[in-house]
C-alpha cells in the first residue's frame, strides 16, 4: 500500500499508529473527515495483519463520514482498530483481570491530546464497558449506555423493508428468501426481526455452533460462508467485519438487493459489478446508522430505525426517478451535505 497515495485518493485527513507496550496497545486511528464536526470513531478489536488494519480503518472511517453526513449528524469520520494478535487471549483472561481495563485506559490516555476532534465508540469486539474504561482517559467518547447492536440490527430491518418496496414492490418481508452473512449481535438481531415477520432465513456463520443455533430458532437453513453467495435468494444481507463479498463472487450472487449492516462489505469496483450484475445495493452507511443516531441523539431504537427508514426511503425514491443507483444516490446525497454545509466555515 502507497500511504499518502491512499490518503489522498479517499480523501483522508490523518492516520495515526498508536502503541502502549506495557499493555499490548497496538492500534490505527483514521480521521477521514472533520468537516461537520468532531470524527465518530468507531473502535474495533480485530485479528488482522499490519496492512489489513490500515485498510480496514481507512474503510471504517470513510463509511462513517458519509454515516453522519446522510442522519443529519454534525460529526465527521473516523475509526480506531486495535490489533488483537496474542492480545485477545489476554483480554479474555481470568488470570489477568485488570489487561482489558489497561488497554482500553492507554488507548483513552494516548488519544486525550485529540479529545475536540475524535470522539470514541464501540464498534466490533469492543463493548460499552471497554469505552467506559476509555472515558476514565479522556472526554472524547460516545454511547456508553447504548446498545449499539441491536439499536443497528433493528435499523438495518426497517431500512431493509424501505428498500424492499422499492425493489421488491412491496415493503412486507413475508415470504422473502433473506441470506445472512455473519452472525455476530447485530446479525442476529437482524434474524430476529426478519423471522418474526416471516421471512425465509438462509445463515452463514464461520462458527457452527452460531449457526445451528439460528437453525433451531427460527427454522434457519445453515450454509458454510463460501457457500452463500450460490444461494438463490431475494436480499443478500452482508452483516459481518467488512469485504465479506469480494468482487470474484459478484457474478455468483443470486440476489435482487443487497442490504446489511455491515461496513463496507463492497469494494468501489464491488459496486460497480454489482450494478452491472442488475443488484441494487443499498450501502452500509444508509441502512446502518440507527446505532450512532441513538448514541447521538440520546434516542430510543424505535426513533432511531424510523430515521432509517425515512432515508433509505428518499434516497430510493430519488433513485427511482432519476434512474441512478441507490448507492451512488446515497453517497451523493451525503457529500452534497458535507460539501454545503462545510462551505458556511468553521464554528467558532
Amino acid at each position: 500500500m502507497l500511504m499518502f497515495d491512499e490518503l489522498h485518493s479517499r480523501g483522508h485527513e490523518a492516520l495515526s499508529l498508536i502503541q502502549h507496550p506495557l499493555t499490548g496497545l497496538r492500534a490505527v486511528l483514521a480521521v477521514h473527515s472533520t468537516v461537520l464536526g468532531p470524527a465518530i470513531a468507531g473502535v474495533r478489536l480485530r485479528q488482522l495483519d499490519e496492512e489489513d488494519l490500515v485498510r480496514s480503518a481507512l474503510d471504517l472511517s470513510e463509511s462513517l463520514t458519509l454515516k453522519s453526513a446522510l442522519a443529519g449528524l454534525n460529526y465527521g469520520g473516523g475509526a480506531c482498530v486495535i490489533m488483537s494478535g496474542d492480545g485477545g487471549d489476554l483480554l479474555s483472561s481470568k488470570s489477568q483481570p485488570h489487561a482489558r481495563e489497561a488497554l482500553f485506559r492507554a488507548l483513552g490516555r494516548e488519544l486525550r491530546p485529540l479529545s475536540s476532534r475524535v470522539i470514541l465508540t464501540e464498534d466490533i469486539g469492543v463493548t460499552p464497558r471497554d469505552i467506559a474504561f476509555v472515558a476514565q482517559e479522556t472526554p472524547g467518547t460516545l454511547g456508553q449506555h447504548t446498545d449499539t447492536s441491536r439499536v443497528t440490527g433493528y435499523g438495518v430491518y426497517r431500512g431493509m423493508k424501505a428498500a424492499a418496496k422499492y425493489v421488491l414492490d412491496s415493503e412486507s418481508l413475508r415470504g422473502v428468501r433473506v441470506a445472512i452473512y455473519g452472525l455476530g449481535a447485530m446479525g442476529r438481531e437482524l434474524a430476529e426481526h426478519l423471522h418474526r415477520e416471516g421471512a425465509r432465513l438462509i445463515v452463514a456463520d464461520h462458527r457452527p455452533a452460531v449457526m445451528q443455533e439460528l437453525v433451531e430458532d427460527f427454522g434457519a437453513v445453515a450454509m458454510e460462508p463460501a457457500d452463500l453467495f450460490d444461494a438463490p435468494c431475494d436480499i443478500f444481507a452482508p452483516c459481518s467485519s467488512g469485504s465479506s463479498i469480494p468482487l470474484s463472487a459478484v457474478p455468483r450472487l443470486q440476489c435482487r438487493m443487497i442490504a446489511g449492516g455491515e461496513h463496507h462489505p463492497l469494494t468501489h469496483a464491488g459496486e460497480n459489478a454489482v450494478r452491472e450484475a442488475g443488484i441494487v445495493y443499498v450501502p452500509d452507511f444508509a441502512i446502518n446508522s440507527a446505532g450512532l443516531i441513538a448514541a447521538a441523539y440520546g434516542c430510543g431504537k424505535e426513533e432511531a430505525a424510523e430515521l432509517v427508514y425515512q432515508n433509505v426511503a428518499r434516497i430510493c425514491e430519488v433513485a427511482q426517478h432519476s434512474a441512478q443507483p441507490v448507492h451512488a444516490v446515497a453517497r451523493i446525497m451525503a457529500e452534497q451535505r458535507i460539501s454545503l454545509i462545510g462551505s458556511l466555515g468553521r464554528r467558532d
